[in-house]
């Protein structure tokens, strides 16, 4: 193998990487692991030593498009937190009880008001 095949397989590797990481994130990236990877397989194609040996006849020209292959993503699952598996106190409790702190709040201000009429 030659310096530059070297290289050209160094890049479909990275290449290859990025598309197993994009992958397993999901989401738009997911959808672009597919033609990363084939891009990678099209790429090792391109060796300059196996483009000589096409060229000479030593190699097969009339083979089929290679698919890249792309590592199966696992499932992303939520981390598990501690304790009864909630993320604080209910928000009904929590709403219930500002209203009840603003309307004891309104019933104070508006008794103290009465104390010192501005007429």
């Amino acid at each position: 193998m030659t310096t530059a095949d070297h290289k050209i397989e160094e890049l479909a590797d990275k290449l290859q990487g990025l598309a197993d990481r994009s992958a397993a994130e999901g989401g738009a990236k997911a959808k672009l692991a597919q033609p990363l990877a084939d891009d990678a397989a099209f790429l090792r194609k391109l060796k300059p030593s196996l483009i000589k040996a096409r060229v000479r006849g030593e190699a097969p020209t009339g083979r089929q498009p290679v698919q890249g292959r792309v590592a199966p993503s696992r499932p992303r699952r939520r981390p598990k937190r501690d304790g009864d598996g909630g993320g604080g106190p209910n928000p009904w409790v929590v709403i219930g009880a500002c209203l009840v702190t603003g309307v004891v709040l309104a019933k104070l201000i508006d008794w103290r008001g009465h104390a010192h009429p501005r007429d």
